[in-house]
């Protein structure tokens, strides 16, 4: 016998907060760090936002759903902070 969930969370809470912080971290990594750095803590970042997707979607507890989010999490991670590289990349082309 199943429980009935009443009033059930919403499962994409997780995968926007991830994106949040994809955008924070991709932008905190452009700015702080120096430019012969930036790709390779930008990998660090992906990395760590992999598994944070991972720890957010095990933290909701419902397995229906959960590959889908967990690929929604990581696309979105993966595309804003692909995006926000090379807006980095194409800034540090200009010369100051």
């Amino acid at each position: 016998m199943t429980d009935v969930v009443l009033a059930p969370r919403n499962a994409f809470v997780g995968v926007f907060v991830v994106w949040g912080v994809a955008f924070a971290a991709s932008i905190a990594v452009g700015v702080f760090v120096p430019e012969a750095w930036r790709v390779s803590w930008m990998l660090v970042v992906f990395g760590a936002l992999v598994l944070l997707s991972f720890a957010v979607q095990l933290w909701y507890g419902s397995a229906q759903g959960f590959i889908f989010r967990v690929a929604c999490s990581v696309m979105g991670a993966l595309l804003l902070t692909g995006i926000i590289a090379v807006g980095f990349g194409l800034a540090a082309l200009i010369p100051a």
